[in-house]
């Protein structure tokens, strides 16, 4: 047997390659390079153009179009000689991401598990699992009131599949409010569930995107296996379709998936389906389709509350087995509120710093690690917003800041705002004295002297005032 042996030149082009990939993989995320840029395989330099090869014409002219520039810019920056970037069709992707000559008249199934994924070789099953994230389970999805509802219907999908109610079971809510976590936390769980049943068959669960969806039926299309296509999808036990409006305005797509529901569900099979929004709001999708996803459980996920994003924080620190102060899970919750992703992201990202470096995290580390997330908005704090945020803070009446009352629990929220006023807005004391009941100047005067003094003589108060501080200044 002869062992070919890359020339030095040749190496170093598969090094730079392999940059490549790695900067590519990275900027497009895990599974979007999974679907569409795991196949692609280094061709031939030839002067100044570099080949990249993919297995089928489809995938050749989705990543020509969707990332052929990136990967001229990636290329460039890499090799100051490479001009150009040609993207073809022929060849399969070697572990090295190197090109291995196929026969292109044999199409590979649209079902055949990536080269080199985990679980090859175990059929759909096995394809299935794998793509699933081992992080997201029923144990580490933390419940509250906007979740509740999605969180228990999933649960009884997972116990019992295609029941009387929950078919086809509809999740939907905004980006990172927990979709994609329940849809792979029912996938685990039915697959255990089968597993633990004496003497029955292992319930076979597809879980895919619609993007996915879309691009196994095209591909199966161009290789002449619909057939197999079909058969395939239709003889699982249950179908999961994340993000599914990305079907909207792919009519031939739509018509599939039509029929593949209505083929399952008159089956008995169990159907579980999320999208950004309800049946009724998804303008695009064909009025049949829409009717079907509604006729079962419709379940939706509501935006966050601070509660909520205090015991998701607490919750993954935990697990982190990293300390973080509860002055710092606060803030992060108040100032963090729209996706749950860039919140657990920030908290990794404050977890990994602290044990790089050898750091505590305290309030201060937190805005210096996470700046760019917490960085000020250019925006006129407002004698009112004080009032406001520092009587939720003390859980007092906000009419309480104008108000006569001198107890000590109305008195001292009310200098710390007064405090804050002169700290964050361009107001004159006499105009701060106004705003909290005609107080003359020198009462305005006297609470920043007053605060300033315990915020010296007691950590916790001043943990509180630069809390507050930090909300407003975001």
């Amino acid at each position: 047997m002869t062992i070919e042996r890359q020339s030095p030149d040749e190496k170093h082009l598969a090094a730079q390659w392999a940059r490549v990939r790695g900067h590519l993989q990275s900027e497009v995320g895990e599974v979007e390079y999974r679907t569409w840029l795991r196949q692609m395989s280094l061709g031939e330099l030839d002067g100044d153009e570099i080949t990249v090869r993919l297995p089928s014409r489809f995938l050749r002219d989705w990543v020509r179009t969707h990332y052929g520039d990136r990967l001229n810019a990636l290329w460039q920056a890499e090799n100051r000689r490479i001009r150009r970037v040609d993207i073809a069709f022929g060849g399969t992707a070697t572990a090295e991401g190197l090109a291995e000559p196929v026969n292109a008249a044999e199409p590979a199934s649209p079902f055949e598990t990536p080269p080199h994924a985990p679980g090859h070789g175990g059929g759909e099953r096995a394809e299935t699992a794998a793509a699933l994230d081992p992080r997201f389970t029923f144990d580490s999805f933390v419940v509250g009131k906007p979740n509740e509802f999605a969180y228990a219907c999933a649960r009884r999908v997972a116990e019992k599949p295609a029941s009387t109610g929950f078919n086809p079971l509809f999740l939907y809510g905004g980006v990172g409010l927990g979709k994609t976590h329940l849809m792979h936390a029912m996938a685990w769980e039915l697959t255990r569930n089968g597993d633990a049943r004496p003497g029955a068959a292992p319930v076979s669960v597809a879980y895919m995107s619609a993007e996915k969806f879309m691009y196994r039926f095209i591909a199966a299309i161009r290789s002449q296996a619909t057939m197999e296509f079909k058969e395939q999808l239709r003889s699982v036990d249950v179908l999961m379709i994340d993000d599914l409006q990305f079907l909207i305005g792919k009519d031939a797509t739509q018509e599939e998936f039509f029929h593949t529901f209505n083929a399952l569900v008159d089956a008995g099979k169990q159907i579980v389906v999320s999208a950004d929004k309800s049946p009724s709001d998804l303008s695009g999708l064909e009025e049949r389709v829409r009717t079907r996803l509604g006729c079962g459980m419709v379940a939706d996920l509501h935006a966050t509350t601070f509660e909520l994003r205090v015991s998701i924080l607490g919750a993954k620190a935990q697990r982190a087995g990293v300390p973080v102060p509860a002055k710092v899970v606060e803030f992060l919750a108040h100032k963090i509120t729209s996706n749950v992703r860039e919140l657990e992201g920030a908290l990794n990202r404050l977890i990994a710093h602290a044990n790089l470096f050898g750091r505590t995290i305290t309030l201060e580390t937190t805005q210096e690690v996470l700046h760019d997330i917490l960085k000020a908005h250019d925006r006129r704090v407002t004698i009112e917003e004080i009032q406001r945020k520092v009587s939720e803070h003390w859980n007092i009446r906000l009419t309480d800041m104008s108000s006569p009352r001198r107890a000590r629990n109305v008195a001292r929220p009310r200098q710390v705002a007064m405090y804050l006023a002169k700290q964050l807005t361009s107001r004159s004391l006499p105009e701060i004295g106004r705003k909290f009941g005609t107080r003359d100047h020198t009462t305005v005067m006297h609470a920043v002297q007053r605060v300033t003094e315990l915020m010296t003589l007691d950590a916790g108060f001043a943990d509180d005032v630069e809390l507050l501080r930090r909300m407003l200044e975001s």
